[in-house]
């Protein structure tokens, strides 16, 4: 478990990749965005805000799919992501408070991590044509909102997060306090969307993930953390 003052238990090894990955995110995002910019012309304005916006709720989606994922398959002790990923997610429905004592490395770091691989990737896709110029700025701004995801995390534990982060959260423009609330009910099985949480209501209503650990259950044998015996 966290200490009630420091950082969770990781390896110097790790937080060095993090600060890596906080550079690197920081870099390709600059170069990205300044090769998009530099194509960008009137006509081409709406492709831009398309993009941020499916950018943004994309973002939604896949840090609700992770976020489920981590909390209900595999075990803290399995390889590569145990420790570093599932873990923190595990621990943090113990001690909800623990991420607003988390330093910006920390909070940050591994999402900067993950993201790397998409920024890169977005190098590659040609923005001189509309296509091409949409894909890139899709993938900058799904990465940008990724990134993001966490530091709304942690606003959306904090008592006083600020007149500004509380305005956007009231507005349901990041993720706000109240909404959030709801995934700690045990046994934490709903609510996972957490850079804005806009589509938790539907997946909720369609009862998305339930249906999805059946499926799995039924292909595999697995069972997700909520079936397990005490």
């Amino acid at each position: 478990m966290e200490a009630e003052n420091g950082p969770r238990d990781s390896s110097a090894a790790h937080r060095a990749l993090e600060i890596t990955g906080i550079v690197a995110f920081a870099a390709l995002t600059v170069g990205l965005g300044l090769r998009i910019w530099a194509v960008v012309e009137p006509s081409r304005l709406w492709l831009l805000l398309s993009a941020a916006l499916i950018g943004y709720v994309a973002a939604d989606l896949l840090t609700g799919v992770v976020h489920w994922l981590f909390d209900t398959w595999g075990t803290e002790d399995a390889p590569l992501v145990g420790k570093n990923f599932i873990r923190p997610f595990r621990e943090h429905h113990d001690d909800p408070l623990s991420i607003t004592r988390h330093d910006f490395v920390e909070t940050n770091g591994n999402n900067c991590l993950g993201t790397l691989p998409v920024l890169l990737a977005a190098f590659f896709i040609p923005a001189a044509g509309r296509p091409g110029f949409f894909a890139a700025a899709l993938l900058l701004f799904l990465s940008a909102a990724v990134v993001a995801t966490n530091q709304f995390h942690k606003w959306a534990h904090t008592e006083h997060p600020g007149s500004v982060v509380g305005a956007l959260q009231r507005c349901h423009l990041i993720l706000p306090r109240e909404h959030h609330r709801l995934h700690h009910i045990a046994p934490f099985t709903t609510h996972y969307c957490i850079t804005t949480g806009w589509l938790n209501p539907a997946l909720r209503a369609t009862d998305a993930f339930r249906r999805l650990e059946k499926a799995i259950r039924a292909v595999t044998g697995a069972r997700p953390r909520a079936d397990e015996p005490e």
